[in-house]
């Protein structure tokens, strides 16, 4: 005759395991089925002890049985827990229970039971048992206290896998939250492995949330003799060019201080990956420099003691003379008599760009040419098709200095380079004062037009039709027609 206990646990057993089995076939939740399969496999455990006690009845004792109830009680335990806190038909993770929360519950409620069950008929044994647990706890008190802390932290959720953190005086990105440690990577590539209590009590910085985009700022100082609106202005577009600095929002400036050898603002951007951080300041600072060179305002030197600086300035006349020996090669103002270069280079001016910016855009206004001084820039079309590399000597954006045309390519600098920017209003009272230069003129920038629609077409674009003669547009373009 079979004992009623062991009835119970049968039929207990089975019942579990028909749970189980369902959940696992109907469910879509990956963390339930991976719970109900645990569950399967304890519930195995429990029908091989029944078929090994059935085969050995001298097996069975006490001992046994209270194994068989643990083994039982494990396995509605796990599935209890496993069907309350996970969606039954979504394959997430629920905010507040997340994975490390369950097998808390688990082995909680299993302890508890446990100890019952130990403890039910004897208080000698529960006064034993009192004891260790204490020395147990004493001696695992670093272990449970990262255990504890590490179950705060998934249920508070101050950061999330993935995002980039400040913790305990380390920058990383979060990789990995565990039962004992919370790993993040630094900007450094290297992994560093923080214990959960250390984190629970340290300030927290997180760059993800509320929402992810980061502020920086850079500080620069600027010379008093700059207006503080063309600074702004000068800052906001170095800004603009920078491909890390977000549109929406926008960076804006402030003037922070006025400091002892310079007016000091702070610009303030913001940015889609903390991790970048130091290469979008980079960027910024870079930009700044050469902005700054262009519109000739200076980022004074900074004053610590007394000293004089012996400035090399170039003399007016030996810089025309150098401009004008330059303009004289360019074959488009060779046609200009000595008198018009001299003009010309009197109102020209020098600009220095970095590796990779954009001196003029394709379709953009423009009403002056450039000269390439020194350096090399690269000429595309379309969708960055490059056509031709300039170097020192050539010349680019003749077009609209002499027609008014939108820029009919774009131009980059490859590698720093400098260049010498023809100005369109020189230029206009040179031609309009001396009109029979428009014929030699619009000769050489014809052949020049050629070359760029031949490039045009062999990189398949479409080629502008020429409606009227250049002659003809110049004459128009400068009032003398």
């Amino acid at each position: 005759m079979i004992p009623p206990h062991t009835t119970v646990i049968l039929a207990s057993t089975f019942l579990l395991a028909a749970v189980n089995a369902l959940a696992l076939a109907f469910f879509r939740n990956r963390v339930i089925k991976r719970r109900m399969t645990f569950a399967l496999v304890v519930i195995g455990c429990v029908l091989a002890l029944h078929v090994a006690l059935f085969v050995r009845p001298t097996l069975v004792s006490s001992t046994t049985t209270a194994v068989e109830q643990l083994l039982l009680a494990l396995a509605a335990i796990n599935t209890v827990v496993a069907l309350l806190f996970n969606p039954w038909f979504a394959d997430r993770i629920r905010d507040g229970a997340p994975a490390v929360v369950q097998d808390a519950i688990v082995v909680g409620l299993f302890l508890a039971v446990a100890l019952i069950s130990i403890n039910r008929d004897s208080a000698d044994a529960f006064a034993s048992s009192a004891i260790f647990a204490a020395v147990l706890g004493f001696a695992l008190q670093e272990t449970l206290g990262n255990a504890f802390a590490g179950l705060a932290i998934q249920t508070e959720k101050p950061f999330r896998v993935g995002h980039w953190v400040t913790v305990a005086g380390f920058d990383g990105r979060v990789v990995e939250v565990t039962w004992r440690a919370t790993k993040i990577r630094t900007k450094f590539g290297n992994l560093v492995t923080l214990p959960n209590n250390v984190v629970a009590r340290e300030a927290i910085t997180n760059y993800a949330e509320p929402k992810a985009p980061s502020q920086l700022s850079v500080d620069v100082g600027a010379s008093y003799g700059a207006p503080p609106n063309d600074v702004r202005a000068a800052l906001m577009a170095a800004a603009a060019r920078c491909r890390y600095v977000l549109a929406v929002p926008g960076p804006e400036v402030l003037l922070l201080d006025f400091a002892g050898s310079a007016i000091t603002y702070r610009t303030r951007f913001w940015i889609d990956d903390y991790e970048m951080e130091d290469y979008a300041t980079d960027e910024v600072r870079t930009a700044i420099y050469y902005e700054f060179a262009r519109r000739g305002i200076e980022i004074p030197y900074p004053i610590q003691i007394e000293y004089s600086r012996d400035e090399v300035v170039e003399e007016p006349e030996k810089r025309r003379e150098r401009f004008e020996a330059l303009l004289a090669r360019v074959p488009v103002l060779a046609a200009l008599f000595v008198d018009g270069r001299r003009a010309l280079a009197a109102t020209a001016r020098e600009h220095t760009y970095a590796d990779r910016e954009v001196i003029v855009r394709e379709g953009a206004p423009g009403n002056s040419m450039f000269i390439v001084y020194k350096g090399e820039v690269r000429i595309t079309v379309g969708k960055d098709h490059e056509v031709a590399r300039t170097k020192e000597g050539d010349y680019f954006g003749e077009m609209s200095l002499l027609t008014g045309e939108p820029r009919s390519a774009t131009v980059v600098a490859a590698g720093d380079c400098t260049v010498l920017e023809i100005s369109g209003d020189a230029f206009r009272e040179y031609v309009t004062m001396h009109p029979e230069v428009i014929e030699h003129l619009a000769a050489a920038a014809v052949e020049r037009r050629r070359e760029l629609d031949q490039s045009r077409a062999a990189a398949a674009l479409s080629v502008p039709e020429a409606r009227v003669s250049l002659a003809h547009r110049m004459r128009r373009f400068f009032g003398l027609e």
